[in-house]
């Protein structure tokens, strides 16, 4: 059981300590990486096709192609964080918009907590004691 972060640039690292906070409140082990879909497109590609891998979480701003570049390279789920900047709409629209038969989830700007729950419930498929760890963590924000 494994969930792979990655961001386009270490600028951000602030969205992914909240990845990796909510992961390690549900024990869940992860790496965080930074390779730039358009800096180290090499990079990108290898962490992609790791079989150690259950889930990738990409955060990217501007342009925000790494989810996308990461998606075209694995079958395995990947979900896209936005990054807000001075046009938000680029982020959100580059991965909301990708082409047929390549998916990338989507949830809002900077919201690293909503992209840690998405992983933890998908995987929870895979391992069913996740899904007690959040049906607890829901009855805990009530």
């Amino acid at each position: 059981m494994k969930v792979m972060v990655v961001m386009g640039s270490k600028s951000d690292s602030h969205i992914a300590e909240k990845v990796s906070a909510l992961l390690e409140e549900f024990g869940i082990p992860y790496e965080v990486e930074v390779a730039s879909a358009h800096r180290n497109p090499q990079k990108v590609e290898s962490i992609a096709k790791r079989e150690d891998v259950d889930v990738f979480i990409a955060i990217a701003g501007l342009s925000a192609a790494l989810p996308g570049v990461i998606a075209s390279h694995t079958t395995k789920p990947v979900i896209g964080v936005p990054v807000s900047g001075k046009v938000n709409l680029d982020s959100i629209l580059s991965i909301v918009q990708m082409p047929p038969g390549i998916p990338v989830a989507a949830v809002g700007l900077d919201n690293g907590k909503n992209a840690a729950l998405l992983a933890i419930e998908i995987m929870a498929l895979k391992y069913p004691e996740l899904s007690e760890k959040l049906e607890k963590y829901r009855e805990s924000m009530r």
